[in-house]
């Protein structure tokens, strides 16, 4: 999310301006306010550091700006192997100008394609509160299969729940769907630069 240290963070002022555009979608998602931008950076940074995330601003191409973010979560090692097996992609948000605008799309194939064609990861999970009816549905489109709802399972974000548990809805994409999965993601990504270029003219 920022380069060597020393130098200004750009993705600071931009993620502080997305962050305060309409709030409503971000229900069940922490998302930090303009001031929380700085130490939500450096909090990520230090799981980072840590080795339990990597963690990416997510950059609108045609504006120039980060309009939100995204991460690998969790990665986790085959047993007695110092290799990766399995990782989590989360701690995704987007400006509400940004969503419904591809973004999501692009981001999620570009993660997806590295974990299984570079890391050769067989599994690749994603989960989100089970009341998020939106970011569900927006996981279902990338092609996740649902693999049921752990009860009590992490952190609620949910406003006045601080302290409390979550149920969390599960999905994955496991390797040998992977081909299938990224043939589909590129169509879609196909048919949104489509719309696009059609609303440009």
């Amino acid at each position: 999310m920022r380069g060597a240290p020393g130098k200004p963070r750009t993705e600071d002022a931009d993620l502080a301006a997305a962050a305060e555009e309409d709030r409503t979608s971000y229900r069940y998602t922490w998302v930090p306010t303009a001031a929380e931008v700085d130490d939500y950076i450096d909090a990520q940074l230090a799981r980072a550091a840590a080795g339990t995330l990597a963690p990416y601003a997510q950059v609108a191409k045609a504006i120039g700006r980060a309009v939100g973010a995204t991460a690998y979560w969790d990665p986790r090692l085959w047993p007695r192997r110092n290799e990766l097996c399995a990782v989590e992609v989360g701690f995704t948000w987007l400006a509400a100008s940004a969503q419904g605008a591809g973004l999501n799309t692009e981001a999620k194939f570009l993660l997806f394609a590295h974990a299984f064609e570079h890391w050769r990861v067989v599994r690749v999970d994603l989960k989100t509160d089970a009341r998020n009816n939106r970011s569900r549905a927006a996981i279902e489109r990338l092609g996740a299969r649902f693999e049921g709802v752990l009860r009590c399972w992490s952190r609620s974000w949910a406003p006045g729940e601080d302290g409390m548990l979550r149920d969390s809805a599960m999905y994955s994409i496991v390797a040998t769907e992977w081909p299938a999965s990224r043939a589909r993601l590129q169509a879609r990504l196909r048919g949104q630069e489509r719309q696009r270029q059609g609303g440009a003219d």
